[in-house]
């Protein structure tokens, strides 16, 4: 359960839209049907006004977002909706602007809030000796922004997040649970970043990060070669070198690259040769390079 903070109020949307209560008690509901009105959105509470009246959820009762809960036909209807879990009781909110609500619910609890990173963590499969540092949180459209105490900034956009992993690490000598996300840095190169805070708000945190993983962690077939291609270009070798790293011929090279290309692990830069890896080919080489 989230814990009330003392950030000055400050309202994130006003907006209309439709309202319900999917699970009450734990148990789904029957006879669930949406009820249009006003939903106003501030970064301490959500208010839902309709003609029965009004309903004021404090945030701190939201325990847990996302999910699809498609209890009735009527809701099954209804492409998008944000799921918001409130002890053993689901509802169901869809803003007439969809996306922008969406954002604007994990903007309500991630914005401005100070948490612990750890950057880079581990860059191009090797641990890195950086220290934890406390940071800031800005959501936005495509990602996150984190502004580390040390003045650097990390961006971690949702179409670049390869693996996303929970752990426990030491912080600051207590244990806490730790998102690993990995992502690039601003040379192309596979990064981890290490996020910590109340385990709460990184759970938030995790499953804004976590909304495109269906689209990126897709299995894929690929040969011993394919694979070996993949780890060298995830350990940092460019993929104009990869022939000469890998004693492979050129064109054996550039026809693994096409075939990469064609089942989105890799992404073309320029004809002939130059390539990056999409966040699948991460998650496939950092996944074979620990079966080594």
């Amino acid at each position: 359960m989230a814990a009330q903070d003392d950030q000055e109020e400050y309202m994130l949307a006003d907006t209309k839209g439709r309202f319900a209560q999917a699970v009450k008690g734990g148990r789904p509901l029957n006879d669930v049907s949406w009820t249009p009105g006003r939903i106003v959105l501030s970064n301490r509470r959500l208010v839902l006004v309709g003609n029965d009246g009004k309903r004021t959820i404090p945030l701190s009762d939201v325990s847990k977002i996302g999910g699809r809960h498609d209890v009735t036909q009527e809701v099954q209807r209804v492409s998008n909706y944000v799921s918001l879990r409130l002890g053993e009781d689901v509802l169901l909110v869809a803003a007439k602007n969809h996306e922008e609500f969406q954002t604007n619910v994990y903007q309500a609890f991630l914005d401005r809030r100070v948490i612990y990173a750890r950057h880079p963590a581990v860059a191009g499969g090797v641990v890195q000796d950086t220290e934890w540092e406390k940071a800031r949180l800005k959501v936005e459209a495509d990602g996150v922004s984190v502004a580390l105490e040390s003045g650097e900034f990390v961006r971690l956009e949702l179409d670049d997040i390869g693996t996303l992993d929970t752990a426990e690490r030491t912080v600051f000598d207590e244990k806490r649970k730790v998102i690993e996300a990995e992502h690039t840095n601003d040379e192309g190169g596979s990064v981890q970043t290490y996020l910590s805070g109340e385990g709460w708000r990184m759970a938030v945190l995790k499953s804004y990060l976590g909304q495109n993983q269906e689209r990126t962690s897709g299995a894929v077939e690929l040969s011993e070669s394919e694979r070996e291609v993949l780890m060298a270009l995830y350990s940092g070798v460019s993929s104009f070198d990869v022939p000469q790293f890998l004693d492979m011929e050129v064109e054996r090279v550039e026809e693994i690259f096409e075939r990469l290309i064609e089942v989105n692990v890799l992404e073309e830069v320029r004809k002939r040769r130059e390539v990056n890896l999409e966040p699948r080919g991460r998650n496939i080489a950092s996944e074979a390079m620990n079966e080594q």
